[in-house]
């Protein structure tokens, strides 16, 4: 199991690459960077391949309707040539709160669409001149366009490809297609009975699905009360990161066995009361989606995600030691 870690949407990034430097050093396997409507991943992720020299680097996630698929394949080839490639495209749909409120395109077809975005990124890695019939056109029918392949050669001809991916028919997708799953709030006991039928859609002929997941981490006898910093976090997913009907966190919760208690966290969130939508957040949902506690428990729930599949353990350090964190945990996956 490797370990990585994600960074958030907040903050300075060239001190960030400095912290990443050192976890690094300290062991660190994967780093992702997050894009919603904030800082865009890939400038962020071309200053980081400069800083760095060992450890992968991963968006988590590129929506796909903010790019075409050529242009999210140039990215990654990009990426992985200054990376010397360590580059994952970590791909996802996103959500029709973003794609249409952030970047006015219509959300549609998502399991589709990433299926199509897929196959044209890799056809581009392998210089293919680009030809497509599907929701995508290429080239576009009655333009003037010609088929054309990528311009430069890329450092491989197969960059990596992770899906964030919760539904069902998504999650099937991910699993037939790509190289890696990104779920998200992810629970190891329930995994199997939320998504086990899904991932069964692997083929044996391919390498076994990377998977990664993790939570909030911290390492002692008195830390589990930091559990609660998760709270405004899923209260703002199960909450706020979708309208009633249309919201796949408060979908997935509610598959976990919570769906009391999702139905109350969207209810408080989106009239908002957003303080009382985190206080409603299940104790247990906290404490199954982190790994904050002694020593001990941090290992059974690294024991947990292990059994579960999860072959990247992505966490984020709290407290003012991260280097230490990163260099314990790093030994308990080892």
């Amino acid at each position: 199991m490797r370990l990585g870690t994600s960074l958030m949407y907040a903050g300075d990034p060239r001190s960030t690459a400095d912290q990443v430097a050192s976890w690094e050093q300290a062991g660190l396997d994967v780093v992702w960077v997050a894009e919603a409507y904030g800082f865009d991943a890939p400038t962020i992720m071309g200053y980081l391949a400069a800083r760095t020299e060992r450890v992968k680097i991963g968006s988590s996630i590129l929506p796909l309707y903010s790019r075409t698929p050529a242009l999210l394949a140039q990215t990654a080839a990009g990426l992985d040539a200054m990376s010397g490639g360590r580059a994952i495209l970590g791909l996802g749909a996103s959500g029709p709160q973003v794609i249409e409120g952030w970047h006015g395109v219509r959300y549609d077809k998502p399991v589709a669409r990433t299926r199509e975005t897929i196959e044209i990124c890799r056809a581009a890695w392998r210089r293919e001149p680009l030809v497509h019939d599907g929701l995508y056109q290429l080239p576009r029918p009655g333009g003037l366009g010609k088929p054309l392949k990528l311009l430069t050669h890329p450092v491989r001809d197969r960059i990596p490809i992770y899906v964030a991916a919760l539904g069902e028919a998504n999650v099937r997708m991910t699993a037939e297609v790509a190289d890696g799953w990104i779920p998200f709030m992810y629970v190891p006991e329930k995994a199997a009975d939320v998504w086990g039928s899904a991932l069964a859609a692997r083929s044996p002929s391919l390498p076994p699905l990377e998977v990664v997941a993790g939570g909030l981490l911290a390492i002692g006898d008195d830390v589990t009360d930091l559990r609660d910093l998760g709270r405004p976090m899923i209260a703002l997913y199960v909450g706020g990161m979708g309208a009633r009907g249309r919201n796949f966190y408060h979908d997935l919760v509610s598959r976990y066995g919570y769906a009391a208690e999702a139905d109350k966290i969207q209810e408080l969130y989106l009239s908002g009361r957003k303080a009382e939508a985190a206080a409603a957040v299940p104790a247990e949902l906290l404490e199954r989606t982190s790994l904050i506690g002694p020593e001990s428990y941090v290992r059974d729930r690294i024991a947990a995600y292990r059994e579960s599949g999860v072959t990247v353990l992505n966490v984020t350090p709290i407290g003012d030691d991260s280097i230490s964190l990163i260099a314990r945990v790093k030994e308990m996956l080892t």
